[in-house]
């Protein structure tokens, strides 16, 4: 026992001697950068189509398709954030929703988290899903409010729970009188519209926002502003983030990978006691980051395709 005691004593030590990080949260996928380089075209069109929500006016329904690591949340955070500054500014009541649908991940959890979103508290049993949207729509309506429900990786609650909530929410006008619901949609799935109802599809009349990969190029000058926030000047060199992104750049232009891998390259060199960032921190990195992401693909399986699986790798 003695021996673990000064082995931690010895990692607390190197974390707190470290001078590796200024600031490692920066390279976390939930932080929202001020600015969103690369991605000017898409921030300008997407606070194009909801601009009308500052005179109380419905804004389009609006899917936004892309990889993963292409921006797509980020982009729709910084700008409803944006949005919603202004609209505290000049009076207006806009009320935007963020639900990543692969956590809450039926119909039910989902109105719970729009409840919560304007002061509704919903039991998490003991009412129908009918009853639980009825009474979200009830206070929603007292408000007189722009209401922006935006649906992270919504292919994975139609795929589990069908369409039926995507159908009411752009029904919503039909059940309101004096608030308004609109809808954005993210998802990789480039198909996944024409694979929804066509009552759903034509409630929808949905704007499309399409985020291309980003290159090579775009990475590094990513990793770089970002690097300037989170390292210790000296700790990390060009060399480092044009490999992290040259990396990252053959994963169809996962800046999230990228900024993983910058982040756990960081780390490593700290757990290890050293000065500075080295390309082999970064490969080490690399290794750490490939097989988290198997385990987490094999935890997601069907019990059956896991039970599959097992037997192959039992048979080699």
């Amino acid at each position: 026992m003695l021996m673990y005691m000064d082995e931690l004593e010895e990692v607390f030590s190197y974390a707190l001697k470290s001078t590796i990080f200024i600031n490692r949260d920066v390279l976390r996928p939930e932080y929202i950068p001020t600015e969103l380089p690369h991605r000017e075209e898409q921030v300008s069109k997407l606070g194009a189509i909801l601009a009308p929500a500052l005179r109380n006016s419905k804004p389009s329904n609006i899917f936004i398709y892309g990889l993963t690591g292409t921006g797509k949340t980020a982009v729709t955070k910084y700008v409803l954030k944006r949005l919603y500054n202004k609209a505290i500014e000049i009076g207006s009541d806009i009320v935007a929703c963020y639900v990543n649908t692969r956590q809450e991940d039926t119909t039910y959890r989902v109105i719970v988290r729009l409840g919560e979103c304007i002061g509704l508290k919903l039991p998490f049993t003991g009412i129908s899903t009918a009853e639980a949207y009825r009474r979200f729509l009830k206070v929603l309506d007292s408000r007189n409010s722009i209401m922006i429900v935006v649906l992270d990786e919504i292919d994975f609650l139609i795929k589990k729970q069908g369409d039926e909530l995507l159908y009411r929410l752009s029904r919503s006008s039909d059940d309101l009188t004096n608030s308004k619901i609109s809808i954005i949609g993210i998802t990789n799935d480039l198909k996944l519209v024409e694979d929804l109802d066509p009552r759903v599809r034509s409630s929808l009349g949905e704007i499309e926002i399409v985020f291309p990969p980003y290159n090579a190029i775009q990475l590094e000058d990513i990793l770089k502003r970002r690097a300037k926030m989170a390292f210790n000047p000296k700790a990390i060199d060009d060399a480092v983030i044009s490999l992290c992104a040259s990396l990252a750049a053959r994963e169809h232009g996962d800046a999230r990978r990228a900024l993983d891998l910058l982040r756990v390259s960081g780390e490593i060199a700290e757990r290890e006691g050293a000065e500075t960032i080295s390309i082999q921190h970064v490969y080490i990195a690399l290794k750490e980051i490939e097989r988290d992401r198997a385990s987490e693909v094999i935890s997601t399986m069907p019990l059956h395709s896991k039970l599959v699986l097992l037997a192959i790798y039992n048979l080699t």
